[in-house]
């Protein structure tokens, strides 16, 4: 969606706000409005206009996986033998139930789905290569193991955004 099929229209503060959120989620309304320079009263009504429109989806934590004990980091590119909505649905749905899909992609081109999982060990990562390749309409299943997380930002590069 570009800036100008935005379901509000988002001024200078509004994107403010939104690069403080994404920094830092945990940030009072009372620091959010300071560095905003706004008041907390309107800041907070801001705020709520954004989660309302949508812009603004959730928050979350971000844990270390690997000090919780998900040693392993890895990439599935699945290629499916029918692309038909029926089977894709399908397949989408087997991996919505997977907790150690993390993320999932649907894809251009020779890859249908991309999808990035954890797992606590080498074995855990082997059964969910033996569990996706059993899938029905899986014709082929690429994995690749990560060695290193080189960079990890915001979703959206709003850096460059006043």
């Amino acid at each position: 969606m570009s800036p100008d099929n935005l379901p509000i229209e988002l001024d200078a503060t509004d994107w403010k706000i939104l690069k403080e959120l994404q920094n830092d989620g945990r940030l009072t309304n009372v620091e959010l409005a300071r560095r905003a320079g706004l008041s907390a009263p309107p800041c907070l009504r801001r705020v709520r206009a954004l989660e309302e429109a949508g812009i603004i989806r959730g928050y979350r934590a971000l844990l270390d996986g690997k000090r919780l004990g998900f040693d392993i980091t890895c990439f599935a590119m699945v290629q499916l033998s029918s692309q038909a909505g029926q089977d894709l649905a399908r397949f989408e749905g087997y991996i919505r139930t997977w907790s150690i899909v993390r993320e999932c992609w649907s894809l251009s081109g020779d890859i249908d789905f991309l999808l990035k999982c954890v797992a606590r060990d080498l074995n855990s990562f082997q059964k969910l290569v033996l569990d996706l390749t059993s899938l029905p309409n899986v014709r082929n299943v690429r994995t690749a193991l990560t060695v290193a997380h080189v960079k990890d930002a915001p979703p959206v590069p709003l850096e460059n955004i006043d």
